[in-house]
């Protein structure tokens, strides 16, 4: 009896080691469209996988040209002023796995194991990828995308959208991109704006005024400093979670540049299946891990809170 087992435990990690790369492939193709960090912060998957921490710099220019006699030998000099940072690198793991009843009537039945449970790590995965993003981990000491120190946080100069007329809202937000330049003394315009997901429902629904029949969503897209500026369309993105990060539980709106050089998530080492194995007397597992840092935010005059809206 225990031969028999013996191989019935092998047939099975046979058929499951068969099953599993084409299940991996399978969920690794899946893009879950309301997984939001990949659309906002720029990934970064280039350091080693092993790595433990990673080193980048915050960098500001100082310097200012000015007039000189042909003769002067006290020329303005321009310099860069940086400050390294270290971002840690955590591993974290989610899996799957199959009992011996389910492997067993696949075997009989001629058919494939299903991906359900595989699928349902991957999603796992990009969740707390997400929340990790945007919302950092406190555990880790992890800061995201919403609550990042050394990031300026001003007060909206109207707000409370929900009373607010549609040019309040329009000059909050264009007040925000325009603060954001000037910090920047226009060298970089903030090409995205986020927004809680209440305000941006209220932007969408709500007309720019009554004999109109835009909204005031559509209005903001053709009518913003950003576009104004440098004929680009501007991002508005509805997020969950700014409703209430804001400076005493208020809602926060988001304007920054996305691009890698103003911030960036790193993850060394994406999620990935490691081979299955019997973990034990009826059941097989297949273990999955990945490596991933904190979101850097490196120039942070190019990103700006504007909170009370």
């Amino acid at each position: 009896m225990r031969q028999i087992q013996l191989l019935d435990a092998q047939a099975a990690l046979g058929f499951v080691v068969s099953q599993t790369s084409y299940i991996e492939r399978q969920v690794n193709e899946i893009v879950y469209p309301d997984i939001q960090y990949p659309g906002l912060i720029p990934v970064d998957t280039s350091a080693p996988e092993w790595i433990k921490t990673v080193t980048y710099y915050s960098a500001d220019k100082v310097g200012k040209a000015d007039w000189i006699n042909g003769n002067a030998d006290d020329i303005p000099l321009a310099s860069t002023e940086r400050t390294k940072f270290e971002t840690n690198v955590h591993m974290a793991g989610i899996g799957y796995g199959y009992g011996l009843e389910e492997i067993s009537q696949a075997q009989m039945l001629g058919i494939n194991l299903t991906a359900d449970d595989a699928m349902a790590a991957r999603r796992a995965y990009e969740e707390m990828v997400d929340r990790v993003a945007l919302l950092g981990d406190s555990s880790k000491g992890f800061s995201g995308l919403f609550n990042f120190p050394g990031v300026t946080a001003g007060t909206a100069v109207t707000g409370n959208w929900a009373t607010a007329t549609a040019d309040q809202i329009l000059a909050d937000v264009n007040t925000a991109l325009t603060v954001q330049a000037a910090g920047t003394l226009y060298t970089a315009f903030s090409d995205t704006l986020l927004l809680p997901y209440s305000k941006f429902l209220l932007l969408a629904t709500r007309k720019v005024n009554e004999q109109g029949l835009e909204s005031i969503f559509t209005y903001l897209q053709k009518n913003n400093v950003y576009t104004a500026t440098t004929g680009r369309p501007l991002l508005i993105k509805g997020l969950n979670g700014l409703d209430t990060a804001g400076a005493g539980n208020t809602a926060r709106m988001i304007s920054y540049r996305r691009d890698p050089s103003v911030l960036k998530m790193h993850i060394p080492m994406p999620h990935r299946f490691l081979p299955v194995y019997q973990a034990g007397p009826i059941r097989w597992e297949v273990p999955g891990i990945f490596r991933l840092g904190g979101v850097d935010v490196r120039r942070p005059a190019e990103v700006r809170y504007t909170d009370g809206i």
